[in-house]
């Protein structure tokens, strides 16, 4: 035990690897600021500053960077303008390929490399196989299609 108790740094440093392989899963921006107050630790325990000190150092830069950065962080992670080209919004305007004709209440379409169910809008003609389409929207799992124009 005199080991830890003279390398406690050691403590602080495996529990940092812990707490970011916990943001790692969760990716909430909590954990990776937890892991900034056990590095303070660490670096306390390094300086030789008493367990108390050590403890009360990595409590209070956790909290700061919990109230102060993070709030920052999820803003600059989580902004709409940002993300709005992903996911199944970021097909629409792309082409693709009618794999079995597309009628305003079903067919098939071979659109990023994936079949994807489609139709198209009410009121529009049939699109035959091997024609090419541009996908107007997304809607559930099915893609609202348009006959692509001739270019």
């Amino acid at each position: 035990m005199d080991f830890l108790g003279d390398n406690l740094w050691l403590v602080w440093m495996g529990l940092a690897l812990v707490l970011i392989a916990i943001e790692a899963a969760t990716v909430d921006f909590v954990f990776v600021m937890l892991t900034g107050g056990a590095l303070v630790g660490a670096l306390a325990a390094a300086l030789g500053a008493p367990l108390a000190v050590q403890i009360v150092l990595a409590v209070v830069v956790a909290l700061l960077l919990i109230a102060v950065v993070r709030p920052i962080v999820q803003r600059q992670f989580t902004d709409p303008a940002a993300s709005k080209d992903i996911g199944s919004r970021a097909l629409a305007g792309r082409t693709a390929r009618v794999l079995e004709t597309v009628t305003d209440t079903d067919g098939r379409v071979r659109l990023a490399g994936e079949t994807w169910s489609a139709r198209v809008p009410p009121g529009q003609a049939p699109c035959e196989p091997g024609e090419e389409v541009r996908v107007v929207s997304i809607d559930g799992a099915t893609a609202i299609v348009t006959r692509a124009p001739i270019a």
